[in-house]
């Protein structure tokens, strides 16, 4: 997933011209992420209460297999090239590269350990890497500045973010990725722990919003060189913002239909518009030998935002279910709050967004239009 995005970017773009063509190419490209989740989602729910989990794990090595055999004939061949080697050791920051991947690695890291126990934030290890983390963030941009400096090659060049839409895009990317795969999980994990639903009952209830996703996408590659981006986006971020807000109201014992449907079609509106909006910002904003680089950018904090987001609402819903009190902190009594309180913090990250762009998109104007 980490090589695709990119990649796939660049395809796109050299290989589609610019216009409403490029844009289709984006939002397919957008569309077949949730597509796929959906698809996933509903076969993991049977494979669960059918053959088991284990054969969720068979299937996609077979299918990835497939994929590599078909990739072999339609993705279109580079140019051939004999300065391969040359260019790794000189064309590539490889100490930007240990830099930023060390410090997002052991955040994730310092997350995944702490959604698990929030004690586990005493521990001295803990401790060492979160600030470890932290000194590697803060020296990154620092590294980038030095190498343009010294004229070598920079591995995410400072002056990307002098393009204040783009920047705007990767930090509402990170706040809608957060929100949008941490709904889909906490929504399952209501459905199962609280209301006691089955695997495959609960996959179907989000179905909904994977469908509506896949939709988004599409709709928007059509509509996006002729409509208005920034009243676009504003409304979407505010209709989203909206799904973790009933999920967080509604009582466990109103049917599906009356709340919790509802919010499944509301949550993934904004993130899905987003996303094609985002790679029509790449190839418009940016030069052709810039744009595989900004593509990789945009994909690194939108995967950001997943671990991001699933982490921190696990370690508000176990501090809170903690503070219950019932003495069984794995019954729905106990669970529900800290679910509701994952969904109001989820919130809390829909309303940033809509503040987020309505300062940093201004201007922003048509996108994704014809070059002639």
């Amino acid at each position: 997933m980490a090589m695709h995005l990119p990649s796939s970017v660049s395809i796109v773009t050299r290989h589609v011209e610019a216009g409403k063509k490029r844009n289709l190419g984006f939002a397919c490209l957008g569309l077949s992420m949730p597509f796929g989740f959906a698809f996933g989602l509903v076969v993991g729910g049977i494979l669960t209460d059918t053959t088991g989990w284990r054969s969720g794990f068979y299937i996609p090595a077979a299918i990835m297999s497939l994929q590599t055999l078909i990739a072999s004939r339609v993705v279109p061949a580079d140019m051939p090239r004999h300065d391969t080697m040359r260019r790794l050791k000189n064309e590539i920051d490889w100490v930007g590269a240990l830099i930023g991947c060390s410090s997002l690695a052991m955040f994730s890291y310092v997350l995944a350990v702490i959604s698990t126990d929030a004690h586990n934030i005493e521990s001295p290890s803990i401790v060492g890497l979160l600030v470890s983390s932290v000194v590697l963030m803060a020296l990154f941009p620092w590294w980038m500045w030095y190498q343009e400096r010294n004229g070598r090659p920079a591995l995410v060049p400072n002056k990307l973010w002098h393009n204040h839409i783009f920047t705007a895009i990767c930090v509402l990317t990170i706040l809608l990725w957060a929100v949008g795969n941490a709904m889909e999980l906490f929504s399952s994990l209501y459905f199962q722990e609280v209301q006691h639903f089955s695997a495959l009952q609960a996959s179907l209830r989000i179905l909904p919003a994977l469908l509506v996703g896949s939709c988004m996408n599409l709709l928007t590659g059509y509509l996006v060189d002729s409509t208005p981006i920034y009243v676009l986006t504003l409304g979407a971020l505010t209709l989203s913002a909206a799904g973790p807000l009933i999920m967080a109201v509604i009582p466990p014992e109103w049917s599906y239909w009356r709340g919790a449907f509802f919010a499944q079609l509301l949550s993934p509106i904004a993130g899905d518009i987003l996303f094609t909006v985002g790679l029509v910002v790449v190839s418009s904003s940016f030069p052709e030998s810039t744009q595989a680089l900004a593509g990789a950018v945009y994909n690194t904090v939108a995967f950001f935002g997943i671990s991001f987001g699933v982490n921190l609402m696990q370690v508000v819903s176990l501090l809170v279910t903690k503070d219950t009190k019932y003495t069984d902190k794995n019954s729905p009594l106990a669970l529900l709050p800290g679910y509701r309180a994952s969904f109001w913090t989820m919130f809390a990250f829909g309303a940033t967004c809509v503040a987020v762009a309505g300062l940093g998109l201004r201007g922003i104007g048509k996108i994704g239009t014809k070059r002639d």
